[in-house]
């Protein structure tokens, strides 16, 4: 092993609003806040996904890569349709996609993510 995961950066817009809408969804807690920069996750000293704002941001497309994902979260959850229903209820739109063991969904400002479920 080389390192260990410190944590996921994600370029945003505004990175409260978004760490906001990430702490619902993941049920974490602000470790860092400051105006252009805010971390959730655990506890301080464990990894966290931290949100970076970006000027002239551009949201991905899906699922054509005409602006590419950046990256996504696979968020597990027990219930398919109880899972949406609630990423709906903190808004987020439905997107093409899924199957049996997953749905695709934007967040507020555009990254895709999956619920899943074993």
């Amino acid at each position: 092993m080389i390192g260990t995961w410190h944590g996921l950066i994600i370029d945003c817009p505004d990175p409260s609003s978004l760490a906001s809408f990430y702490e619902e969804l993941l049920g974490m807690v602000r470790v860092q806040d400051e105006d252009d920069w805010v971390v959730i996750g655990d506890a301080p000293d464990r990894p966290g996904v931290a949100f970076q704002q970006v000027e002239g941001y551009r949201a991905p497309t899906w699922p054509t890569q005409d602006a590419p994902q950046q990256m996504h979260f696979d968020v597990k959850v027990g219930d398919l349709d109880a899972g949406e229903e609630a990423v709906l209820r903190i808004g987020v739109r439905r997107l093409e996609g899924g199957g049996e063991t997953f749905r695709v969904f934007a967040d507020p400002v555009g990254h895709p993510f999956c619920l899943v479920t074993m």
